[in-house]
């Protein structure tokens, strides 16, 4: 298996499209690590102010590493994303930019921005007694569908994307349906930390080392026969050796919600072998359903997370 290096240096893009030239071709097994700046590209500094934020380049956000080419992906077959582990810098930011983020313009003052400091161990101070958890993940981790020409970075997608899911982080393996030969992974958008929702669309936004490992999985169905489910359930899902995850990327929460829990009785009968009855009580009974992230529009995701332990250790 190989080893591969994607430097901040190397080429970026800031859109889903099918004909962007990949920057690294590898082979399914092979380790990459990916050097990725922040969200807006570098335009914040550590000792930028608030007033910067309205002077952002929204035209040099989202720079996202890749595409990364895996020899033998082909639509139908499904990207096993591993996640190795995140090396976070010194510092990271979060922000407060007006007319984005969950709660309507003029609720809040704006704009407000927050450095924090990231060589303190395994939590960050916001206030004085108020500590945060330096969880790291990629905000942004995803392939493109078929016909993707030109596609902004958010919102999420069927093929992940900006999905902001929190979960994904070290010993988490991200797995993607694949659109196009080649899949053509791309990851960037990183969070030192985040809470579901990300509701003020900002995490604490930093630059990242990311080690991973991409496998071609055949015989994993992220969509079950169309008489079976609806359009637009192809999603991405998340096993992180304790629990397992399904998600919903959908315009309506209520939908989402629905897409999230079909996505796991499909996971369930496929792969534990349960009747869809007794998949659909299992959900109910022992998984939890949470809004991951709102800020997106139009899309918004709901996980379905259902822990390992519900199956004796099996």
């Amino acid at each position: 298996m190989g080893e591969h290096l994607i430097s901040r240096d190397a080429p970026t893009h800031r859109r889903w499209d099918v004909d962007i030239e990949p920057v690294l071709h590898v082979e399914s097994g092979d380790l990459i690590v990916v050097e990725t700046d922040d969200f807006a590209g570098g335009q914040i500094a550590r000792d930028s102010t608030a007033e910067d934020l309205l002077a952002l380049d929204l035209d040099a956000i989202y720079p996202l590493a890749g595409p990364i080419h895996v020899a033998g992906a082909e639509p139908g077959d499904v990207l096993a994303v591993e996640l190795h582990g995140f090396e976070v810098p010194d510092w990271g930011w979060a922000a407060i930019i007006p007319s984005l983020g969950l709660l309507p313009p003029g609720e809040l003052d704006g704009p407000y921005l927050k450095v924090f400091d990231l060589t303190q161990g395994d939590s960050t101070e916001l206030v004085a007694g108020v500590q945060i958890p330096i969880e790291p993940f990629c905000g942004t981790t995803g392939v493109p569908g078929p016909g993707m020409h030109n596609v902004p970075i958010p919102p999420p997608h069927a093929g992940g994307g900006n999905i902001d899911l929190r979960h994904v982080t070290a010993g988490s393996t991200l797995y993607l349906p694949v659109g196009v030969a080649g899949a053509l992974l791309s990851l960037g958008d990183a969070h030192a930390a985040q809470g579901d929702g990300e509701v003020c669309i900002s995490g604490l936004e930093c630059q990242m080392r990311t080690t991973l490992r991409v496998s071609v999985e055949r015989g994993m169905t992220l969509r079950s026969p169309a008489l079976r489910r609806p359009p637009g359930s192809l999603t991405p899902r998340v096993d992180a050796g304790g629990w397992f995850a399904t998600t919903g990327v959908e315009s309506d929460l209520l939908e989402a919600s629905r897409s999230a829990v079909r996505a796991m009785i499909d996971h369930l009968v496929d792969r534990r072998g349960l009747t869809r009855e007794d998949a659909y009580v299992l959900c109910s009974l022992a998984a939890d359903l949470k809004i991951t992230e709102v800020v997106d529009a139009p899309n918004w995701i709901v996980a379905c997370f259902l822990p390992d332990a519900v199956f004796n250790g099996a």
